[in-house]
């Protein structure tokens, strides 16, 4: 395929993730079998995998400056992500998430949100945004959120977004309105079609819904479309969104194809899933094997 760049705008956060015999209930206790330590964040995690499949990609977030952001920062670059659009904030923390991961690989998350919300529309530099071919939106500021994405669709740039958990209680609409495509979750999807305001947005753009270990469903303005998943034994669910949402966008981007995004980005969150981490998606090879068998 032809070269091209995307622009992710997110957050950047350090994981710490640790598996458990169980998730805990109320007043109840759990069992740490393995602890480990990576870089996180859903902008980070997307950038990572579009790199890892062939994508020139680069990332707006910030951190702190502290050990946690100079190691998410090394990790990126590890993989191929620029990271001249991070901010490094002057005493201030990075954001950190405790990823709880049972022994069905399902996750429950603890955190603070640190610095990993630092970048306002002020800080945009509108140059660094025309500059890409798409521009990826995850989970940020409502404001800034908006401003990247009305300095993309102004320059002609197609527009994704990912608003992530926290869509039911964060004004997107100003973003959603000028995204090409949508990402949500099935349980994500209910809160975007119970707004007035959004739900009107569907018959005009992709809207993509994954459903965990059922695959995914897009809904375009030329019909529906399917696509089952794979079958894997999940390790750490941990990341496998992002990871579909780069799949779908590297493959999207080449022709515009949306079945065959469908079945890319599931093999690439299914293959995710299957392994340790947040941050484990896997090469362009591993995830062309997954399609051929």
């Amino acid at each position: 395929m032809a070269s091209v760049s995307v622009l992710v705008a997110g957050h950047v956060n350090w994981d710490v993730t640790l598996r458990v015999d169980r998730l805990p209930e109320p007043d109840g206790e759990a069992t740490i079998r393995s602890q480990r330590q990576s870089g996180g964040g859903s902008a980070a995690n997307v950038a990572a995998a579009l790199a890892g499949l062939g994508i020139e990609t680069e990332l707006i977030g910030s951190v702190g400056d502290d050990d946690n952001g100079l190691l998410a920062r090394r990790k990126l670059e590890a993989a191929g992500v620029s990271v001249s659009g991070v901010r490094v904030i002057e005493d201030a923390d990075t954001a950190v998430k405790y990823l709880l991961v049972d022994e069905d690989g399902e996750v429950a998350i603890l955190g603070n949100d640190g610095v990993n919300e630092a970048v306002t529309p002020d800080d945009l530099e509108p140059a660094r945004i025309q500059a890409a071919d798409h521009v990826h939106l995850t989970g940020q500021r409502p404001d800034t959120a908006a401003a990247i994405a009305r300095i993309a669709s102004e320059a002609g740039i197609s527009v994704s977004f990912d608003p992530g958990r926290r869509l039911a209680d964060r004004d997107y609409g100003d973003a959603l309105a000028l995204a090409d495509i949508v990402f949500v979750t099935d349980r994500e999807a209910t809160a975007l079609l119970a707004d007035e305001s959004t739900a009107a947005m569907v018959d005009d753009r992709i809207i993509v819904v994954t459903c965990g270990a059922d695959g995914a469903e897009a809904y375009t303005p030329d019909g529906s479309l399917a696509h089952s998943g794979f079958d894997v034994e999940p390790v750490d669910t941990a990341g496998a969104g992002d990871a579909f949402a780069a799949g779908f966008l590297s493959t999207w981007l080449e022709d515009g194809a949306v079945d065959r995004a469908l079945a890319y980005g599931n093999a690439c969150g299914s293959l995710t899933a299957s392994r340790d981490g947040a941050r484990s998606a896997p090469m362009a090879e591993a995830v062309e094997d997954v399609l051929t068998q």
